[in-house]
């Protein structure tokens, strides 16, 4: 049997899949420069070349992958595994981590330089997660995964990039009505054209309409672009730099659950894609995707990889292995020859948005749908820790461009804010809020040791400093690690283990 390259369907999967992914590319340009301070030379010249390397391998890969299966199995239908950088992993590392760092040293080399250990923890977490995924899977329950992710998507990704449409309604509000409607309804477009490649387009056409007419809506970048190219250099020297220094390890906090998050995502998703039909090995799947965030890493992307969610939808546009070399190759084509600048001078970021509201709305939903209805009581406890730290950046933010610090004006809100709650909520706020999740998921099964143990791992984190542990000083909220950073929480955590040993112990009593 022949087992073809490409067949017609791999075009309308790879627009999909390449929308996506340019995307991507796009909000490391824009935000990367406003959240992190990054220079567009370090952008262009160092991060999207390495993405570059990223994306290719990945793409390759599992297109060869996708190629295997088809030999294996007899079957020329065989879909490759959808694949790009990990969305929330990028705004998370772009908010929680480079962000920070950034505003408290000015130095945006120092900011990337924490996010390439980021990616190469996060890488290394993948990889190992290829060995030990399915036990960690089994033993975290999903409540506490999805509503630790929920949070971020629906503080940091869906709240920041809604304020941003709504104070465009011009150029954004259509757009991200077409990509809710064409996305939710699941409604074919004429001439079969992605939803979210209609909604930049229309976007697109509204920004330069009313440029003409001399409407101040879409100002294009002023970056001008020459056409060059960019090869991938390593990042080593950088990454031995940070790795001898306290600033990028202080993230740990973030770094673990995105890169769990990551693992579980990927054995969920490759899940999905063995109910549309197409099993692929774990060990493998996983290799390749904890490979690929490695290598963004030691060429200088701070960003890690990701297998996508969709694989069904991609198999039902009649995609097919060729799909993903076309994303792979065109990607890694625009990020090496600089193309993104000179797509940000046609194409307002506005108009994407909507595919990352979309995300975010889609993401919280799916915490609550993909869990036992009654857990759905942890699912909500468990976004409060990421409100909490979403609230804290909203206070900062206001503060400093005000001119004050919340040095200054902590003592002020006294009991009319309990600033210091909040501060101590934000501080480790993924781990708490997987723990403080799992904890309730527990309890409701009436699994009271597991709560217990629960409870004695969340007391060890806030005594070293992971959770809660925190120092107000001028220039800011402070990480504090060390033994008994936040011994408070520690004790308090303590007890109530012991509270639920008790309720284990008289629930559980010995036969005789």
């Amino acid at each position: 049997m022949k087992y073809r390259w490409f067949v017609r369907g791999d075009i309308d999967g790879f627009f999909g899949l390449f929308i996506d992914n340019l995307l991507q590319l796009m909000v490391i340009s824009v935000l990367g420069r406003l959240v992190s301070g990054l220079p567009t030379e370090l952008i262009t010249g160092r991060i999207l070349p390495g993405a570059a390397v990223s994306i290719l391998i990945g793409n390759l890969l599992y297109a060869r992958q996708a190629r295997r299966l088809m030999r294996e199995s007899g079957r020329t239908d065989v879909t490759a595994l959808p694949y790009g950088i990990n969305t929330p992993s990028l705004l998370a590392f772009l908010f929680l981590i480079m962000g920070p760092v950034y505003q408290e040293t000015g130095n945006p080399t120092l900011a990337w330089q924490a996010g390439l250990l980021a990616c190469l923890l996060s890488g290394i977490m993948e990889t190992a997660g290829a060995f030990v995924g399915d036990w960690l899977r089994r033993h975290t329950p999903r409540a506490a995964l999805l509503s630790a992710l929920a949070g971020v998507a629906i503080t940091f990704i869906a709240m920041g990039f809604t304020f941003q449409i709504f104070a465009a309604p011009a150029i954004a509000l259509l757009p991200m009505l077409m990509i809710l409607i064409s996305y939710a309804s699941h409604a074919r477009l004429p001439l079969g054209i992605p939803g979210g490649l209609a909604a930049v387009l229309v976007g697109t056409g509204l920004a330069w309409i009313l440029r003409a007419a001399g409407l101040p809506y879409f100002q294009p970048s002023a970056e001008p672009y020459h056409l060059a190219l960019y090869p991938p250099s390593p990042a080593i020297g950088d990454l031995l730099v940070v790795l001898q220094g306290p600033m990028g390890w202080r993230f740990l906090s973030v770094i673990f659950p995105m890169g769990l998050f990551n693992v579980i995502g990927s054995l969920q998703n490759l899940e999905s894609a063995e109910a549309a039909g197409d099993r692929y090995p774990t060990r493998s799947s996983l290799l390749i995707n904890g490979i690929g965030s490695v290598m963004a890493a030691l060429f200088g992307s701070p960003f890690p990889t990701t297998i996508y969610i969709g694989h069904p939808g991609w198999k039902a546009m009649g995609a097919r292995a060729g799909y993903s070399i076309l994303n792979g190759t065109i990607i890694a084509a625009l990020c090496l020859l600089g193309g993104v600048t000179l797509i940000l001078h046609y194409i307002p970021i506005e108009a994407t948005l909507g595919i990352l509201l979309w995300i975010g709305i889609i993401m919280t939903a799916q915490a609550f749908q993909e869990v036992p209805k009654r857990h759905a009581l942890a699912v909500a406890f468990g976004l409060v820790p990421s409100l909490a730290a979403w609230a804290l950046t909203l206070i900062e933010t206001s503060l400093q461009k005000a001119g004050r610090t919340l040095f200054e004006v902590a003592p002020a809100f006294g009991r009319d804010l309990h600033i210091h709650g909040i501060i101590a909520l934000s501080q480790g706020f993924l781990l708490s809020s997987m723990i403080l999740s799992a904890i309730l998921v527990s309890v409701i099964e009436r699994e009271f040791l597991r709560a217990a143990v629960w409870t004695t791992i969340a007391a060890g984190l806030s005594m070293i400093g992971l959770i809660h542990a925190y120092n107000l000083v001028p220039s800011g909220v402070q990480n504090r690690f060390g033994v008994a950073a936040a011994p408070e929480f520690a004790l308090m955590y303590g007890l109530s283990g012991l509270f639920l040993l008790m309720l284990h112990l008289s629930n559980n009593p010995r036969r005789s």
